[in-house]
């Protein structure tokens, strides 16, 4: 989440966020950083069981939303609409407001319940988008892959960054022969 957060720097965007209990052991866990940390970058943050936040309202204004990491039980929370917490209401809420749903899920390997719920989730309209390392760009740290897929999210919401190493086709050179 802190890339995600520190990638909308558009002044007219604004970011609100969620944490749950497993999320929030993730952070700790991968990142060291504690819930308040994790709530500090964003412009507002609501308690993980808020089902009455501004997120879980059609009326509340967003462009869409993003999960990262997106947990094989949010996924399938998402793809039944089973929402019993403020992250999988807010989705349910992006979703039938048709706006944009990215979900970043980082399970592997996949099972068939969980295929099946990503294939479910893109039939309502949201994009399943696992953070696959693009190694084209070729990366010269963990943050610069972290940067890169944060920047990809983002381009799906219209947020585009001139840093992004953009794919411009192979290059052919006298090395390319085989």
């Amino acid at each position: 989440m802190r890339a995600t957060a520190r990638g909308v720097s558009e002044p007219a965007w604004n970011s609100a966020g969620s944490e749950s209990e497993a999320g929030a052991l993730t952070a700790w866990q991968e990142l060291g950083l504690k819930r308040r940390e994790i709530e500090r970058l964003a412009d507002a943050a609501y308690a993980p069981r808020d089902v009455a936040a501004a997120l879980a309202s059609g009326s509340f204004l967003t462009e869409g939303m993003v999960i990262a990491p997106c947990s094989m039980k949010t996924l399938a929370a998402v793809a039944h609409a089973h929402a019993d917490d403020l992250v999988s209401r807010a989705a349910d809420v992006v979703l039938k407001e048709r706006r944009r749903l990215v979900l970043l899920p980082r399970e592997a390997p996949l099972n068939l319940a969980h295929l099946r719920n990503m294939v479910a989730v893109t039939e309502m309209g949201g994009i399943v988008f696992p953070p696959v390392p693009a190694f084209y760009a070729k990366p010269k740290s963990i943050e610069a892959l972290i940067d890169h897929t944060v920047a990809r999210v983002l381009d799906l919401f219209g947020l585009h960054s001139a840093a992004l190493p953009r794919w411009r086709g192979m290059k052919r050179g006298a090395s390319d022969e085989r």
